[in-house]
């Protein structure tokens, strides 16, 4: 039986496989962000000239559904090795947007809400 999959868990084996190659020198955070950067792109890039429908149905094709999953991962770990580098807590730091969010756009209905609800700018 596998082990149930946690953040921690999974910089810990990113860490070790990266030692275990003498790879540590090169994961500064700058390097660490570019390639965090790079695969995005990579992720983009599988849907840059689908129609919004298109790119609603693309896990449906196994093949391409294999390229998303394959750049999610992709992302995901150097997302979590940059914050390792940095010691950031990604979930701790994702709660704290949220709450932030929460205040500084109201749901419709909710006091000082405004009319028309915008996504956050940032």
């Amino acid at each position: 039986m596998t082990e149930p999959l946690d953040l921690a868990r999974l910089q810990r084996r990113l860490a070790a496989f990266a030692a275990a190659r003498h790879w540590q020198p090169y994961h500064t955070p700058k390097n660490l962000v570019a390639a965090l950067s790079v695969e995005a792109s990579e992720l983009v890039e599988i849907f840059q000239w689908l129609t919004p429908e298109e790119s609603a149905r693309v896990m449906d094709d196994p093949d391409t559904a294999h390229r998303v999953t394959d750049e999610v991962a992709d992302v995901l770990a150097y997302l979590l090795q940059f914050c390792d580098v940095l010691g950031v807590d990604p979930l701790a730091a994702l709660a704290a947007k949220i709450d932030r969010n929460e205040r500084r756009f109201p749901a419709p209905g909710a006091q000082n809400a405004p009319e028309r609800p915008h996504p956050p700018e940032d």
